[in-house]
């Protein structure tokens, strides 16, 4: 939605001071801040609809079940209802923002004018109302096909289900999917990314662990064979997950079974900060992943002792994973989006410091001086390698920020919150 343009002499000059001391320290351990700014701005990330309105959805009266494991707790008052309503709060978060921003459709939020069009049979006509809106604002979309609240996933199982008829829905529906991501692409004239992730899975022990991932391969590769689309304008990658609500014992699609798919059929993996175990480091798989995946899609979200999609914050997991992507000059190779649903908070509020944070750590792996920590190392210093890394904690990296979010023309600081609380009185207040 913004363009950042390369930096004229007179903003160079009229930087403030604390800006100015920040700019000198990281300088003299070899990093630009110029250079972080403007490359920070220009990282796309996809914002998620979904916590406008606590993942319901706009269907009626097809879907609108409960299923897979995907839950929203809280009473906030002043959810978003409709796609005008959603699209207003989005309006608000995109100008409190820095930098590049796109947003993250499910499929579940087809407007179809109270008529009923079930997922199977949803066409780019269904999403002509999010694609306008996004024409209009600059931004791209992307897509992502819901495999979850709708009677035909009650089950607990949708691509891997023992039932032909019921994979059939499903697969036409993966098929629709990826017709409708390459119409957005094509009228945005940009990629849409088009994530595959489904609730398959066990709460207890199941018997057979094999017959369901092989369904799920099959299924897969009838969604994925052919059929007129371009995959650089579809971009369509897979998602797996540990365990759920209600897949608490076996996921069918797990990160063994996604790595080796997306490897072995040319998509792009997605890696969910919820989706692992707590003591896992998903910034350590990145560099060990990457060396077979051209590119991945990164979910930032925040894992309470389970998967529970928390606000987004500027955590050590999420510092590390970019601080890891910084540091294999990968930023060309992912595309980051966020996950959560909070219903406890304002959920404008909520999109704002998850955004903000998720770009936080991208700047600060731009600021890292990954040039002489790796100089230092491959000289054998590894005293000067960590106290450089230690000197790095201590930096003044706020006043980079501040810099960033001052060129972008975006409230600096929490300045934000004055902002929120005017749309919270005038407009979400009538929707209680």
């Amino acid at each position: 939605m913004k363009k950042t343009a390369a930096l004229s002499k007179t903003t160079t000059e009229r930087v403030t001071p604390a800006y100015r001391i920040a700019r000198d320290a990281y300088a003299k351990l070899g990093v630009d801040t110029e250079a972080a700014i403007q490359r920070a701005l220009r990282i796309p990330i996809s914002l998620h609809c979904w916590q406008a309105d606590d993942v319901r959805g706009l269907e009626t009266p097809v879907g609108g079940v409960d299923s897979g494991g995907i839950m929203a707790t809280g009473s906030h008052p002043g959810r978003a209802r409709n796609g005008d309503e959603m699209r207003a709060d989005l309006d608000l978060v995109l100008r409190l923002l820095p930098g590049e921003q796109r947003l993250n459709l499910h499929a579940f939020y087809a407007e179809t004018d109270g008529k009923p069009v079930d997922r199977d049979e949803q066409t780019p006509a269904n999403f002509a109302r999010w694609i306008d809106w996004a024409k209009a604002r600059k931004i791209g979309l992307d897509f992502n096909p819901t495999y979850f609240a709708h009677p035909k996933a009650a089950s607990g199982y949708t691509l891997s289900h023992a039932d032909k008829a019921v994979r059939e829905f499903w697969i036409q529906h993966g098929r629709a999917s990826r017709k409708i991501a390459q119409h957005i692409a094509k009228e945005l004239g940009k990629p849409c990314v088009n994530n595959h992730w489904i609730p398959d899975g066990a709460k207890d022990n199941p018997a057979d662990r094999w017959g369901p991932r092989q369904r799920l391969v099959e299924s897969y590769d009838a969604i994925f064979a052919g059929r007129g689309i371009d995959r650089k304008l579809c971009v369509d990658a897979v998602e797996g997950k540990l365990f759920g609500l209600g897949s608490e014992d076996y996921v069918v699609g797990s990160q063994e079974f996604y790595s080796s798919y997306a490897q072995s059929r040319g998509l792009v993996l997605c890696l969910d900060l919820g989706h692992y175990h707590p003591t896992e480091s998903v910034a350590d798989k990145v560099s060990a992943l990457m060396q077979f995946h051209p590119k991945v899609l990164l979910h930032t979200s925040r894992p309470m002792r389970w998967d529970s999609d928390h606000v987004v914050l500027l955590d050590d997991a999420v510092r590390s994973l970019f601080l890891e992507i910084a540091r294999g000059d990968a930023f060309d190779r992912v595309y980051v989006a966020l996950d959560f649903f909070d219903a406890s908070i304002n959920r404008i509020g909520a999109y704002v410091v998850g955004a903000r944070a998720t770009r936080q750590a991208i700047l600060l792996g731009l600021l890292d001086p990954t040039a002489r920590l790796k100089a230092a190392e491959n000289a054998g210093a590894g005293h000067e390698k960590l106290a450089i890394m230690e000197l790095g904690k201590t930096l003044p990296w706020g006043a980079v920020w501040d810099e960033l979010c001052r060129r972008a023309d975006v409230p600096e600081g929490a300045d934000w919150l004055a902002d929120v609380a005017r749309y919270e009185k005038s407009v979400l207040a009538a929707r209680a």
